[in-house]
């Protein structure tokens, strides 16, 4: 099923507002009612709330896996394990460089020196390539995660890549995560009981300290706050 795309700004506009304040799982209904298979869902693998969520609405869900090549070990296997036990289809999508060709290219440790370059081959540019097959795309974004998230909608459109953005998970709050877990007994990354309250890449990537903000430990000792996924 495909939607026209000229129509698709005006659908979010409409849905945005309709489904505000509808149930994660409501969000994820309407949007395989309107676009059967073309939709996805990416994540990162902190957890498998999102792919969990996704699957009781449209079991064999595509579950997009952006693999930098810099992941710690605990976020493969969390990976693997969501691909061997749960009812999803994890694609796991990698740069056009492996980490030695952009090293080679670009110098080594591009990640401290130029992080955004490195995210935006690492990470962004795959993701737009992942996704033209669909017309919408789920995320886990909370508003409560950082300021930069604050305004998240349930529904966005996403001009970046001409395509409908779903938040199915943006009101709910870390406790309202740690429940859906415990409830339905879903993986989460070990990372997160060892000190992270947030997982990205391995070398940009540390464990918090009490008091701080969850994604404190991204980029540390930078501005850089976003990998340039959501902007």
């Amino acid at each position: 099923m495909t939607v026209d795309t000229r129509e698709l700004p005006a659908i979010v506009r409409q849905a945005a507002v309709e489904l505000e304040s509808a149930s994660a799982l409501d969000v994820l209904r309407w949007a395989d009612e309107i676009f059967g298979s073309a939709w996805c869902v990416a994540s990162s693998m902190a957890d498998a709330v999102l792919p969990h969520l996704a699957a009781r609405v449209r079991p064999g869900v595509d579950v997009i896996f952006l693999d930098t090549g810099y992941h710690f070990p605990e976020t493969i296997g969390t990976r693997d394990a969501v691909a061997a036990t749960m009812p999803v289809t994890v694609h796991n999508i990698q740069p056009g460089l492996t980490v030695a060709e952009q090293d080679a290219e670009f110098g080594a440790q591009l990640f401290a020196r130029d992080p955004d370059r490195c995210c935006a081959m690492r990470k962004v540019a795959p993701l737009a390539t992942a996704l033209r097959p669909y017309q919408a795309w789920a995320t886990g974004l909370r508003r409560d995660e950082a300021p930069t998230r604050a305004n998240t909608r349930v529904v966005e459109w996403d001009a970046a890549r001409s395509m409908v953005k779903l938040n199915p998970i943006a009101a709910w709050t870390e406790p309202d995560v740690d429940a859906y877990i415990a409830e339905h007994h879903v993986l989460v990354n070990p990372l997160l009981f060892d000190g992270y309250g947030s997982v990205g890449c391995a070398p940009c990537t540390r464990r918090t300290t009490s008091g701080e903000d969850a994604r404190a430990g991204r980029w540390a000792g930078t501005s850089k706050i976003e990998c340039g996924l959501h902007s």
